[in-house]
């Protein structure tokens, strides 16, 4: 029997195409959630590019004052908002790290984000794990990772590559060129060419991620999928501008920024590549990064755990079997004697 079934003709309507319109609906009674970690340097403009992402003000500047310019380490900080469009409700999680790079020793700065990432796979798992768990288990996972790549022009930071590096290895890692609109077009496409030819360099795996399988017969729309991937990639890093204030040109008011140079229209394609962003990350690739944090990254995570587990367990029993053998063996030797 073959284990695909042989397809037949109905001879009339059942009615289990509606299982789709079921799904929706079950999925939007239920809502979506969607975790943001935003990683940079402070004056990057990470708050307000989150905050132009989703069109409202989800956050407020983590610039360092004078008070707090010198704190030593990493403050990780999660603000969560409801936010709804066209009865679809998101709870949208942004998690800052502001402190990151700000610091004059920068060594191991990156080992409180790297903690913070996966004590939330941790958490996960344990709640997974426990009888009579939960039906819904809240996902407070890091579905995606914008990091902020300051746009000196040159190249990336020793501490950027390692950092992303060492990020990309739990998580889906995007990378953008903050304040896109200081570098001349000229100059922001040789910055973006060195910066790929880094990634690259160094191994740095940067989402989304492009799977290869020769022997597989690709469908349609497997081709576009592909396509899409590849020319996502090919844009990255994204090269951002973000702006919460609406200007005016020729009449109409648009999200941008006014200089004495001109005005930056933040949606305009060729001013920047934010609409590429925000399309990527919330029309076209959303679930695909709630997926692939649940189902490479987490499951890499829960793998390692549970091995270790097991690793754990079976050396715990040799050490009992040992003290079980030497206490028999003591006892026979007390007998004989």
């Amino acid at each position: 029997m073959s284990a695909t079934g042989t397809q037949v003709t109905l001879t009339s309507y059942v009615g289990f195409d509606s299982i789709t319109q079921q799904i929706e609906r079950k999925l939007l009674k239920r809502g979506f959630a969607f975790n943001v970690m935003v990683v940079g340097r402070s004056g990057l403009g990470k708050s307000t590019l989150v905050n132009t992402l989703f069109a409202a003000h989800l956050k407020e500047s983590n610039a360092p004052k004078r008070a707090d310019a010198f704190r030593q380490t990493v403050e990780i900080q999660t603000i969560s908002h409801l936010i709804e469009e066209n009865g679809v409700r998101l709870k949208l999680s942004i998690t800052d790290t502001p402190g990151y790079g700000d610091q004059v020793n920068n060594e191991n700065c990156w080992e409180p984000i790297i903690k913070y990432i996966k004590e939330q796979y941790s958490t996960y798992m344990k709640k997974e794990l426990v009888p009579g768990r939960e039906r819904r288990i809240p996902d407070t996972r890091v579905h995606a990772v914008l990091f902020f790549i300051a746009p000196t022009g040159h190249a990336l930071s020793p501490l950027d590559i390692t950092v992303m590096r060492k990020i990309s290895e739990i998580a889906n890692v995007v990378p953008v060129i903050a304040k896109a609109d200081s570098l001349t077009m000229e100059e922001r496409v040789a910055f973006k060419r060195r910066i790929k030819e880094e990634i690259d360099f160094h191994g740095i795996r940067c989402y989304p991620y492009v799977d290869i399988e020769d022997d597989v017969v690709l469908s349609e729309a497997d081709r576009i999928d592909r396509q899409t991937v590849q020319m996502i990639r090919d844009m990255i890093p994204f090269a951002v501008v973000g702006s919460e204030r609406n200007v005016v040109i020729d009449g109409k008011a648009v999200r941008g920024r006014r200089t004495r140079w001109g005005i930056i229209d933040v949606e305009n394609e060729n001013h920047c590549e934010f609409v590429h962003l925000r399309n990527f990350l919330t029309r076209t690739h959303l679930q695909d990064m709630i997926e692939t944090t649940a189902g490479v990254h987490y499951e890499t995570f829960r793998t390692k755990q549970l091995l270790a587990l097991r690793d754990s367990s079976s050396q715990m029993g040799s050490y009992r079997s040992a003290a079980d053998s030497a206490s028999v063996m003591t006892a026979s030797q007390v007998s004989v004697a």
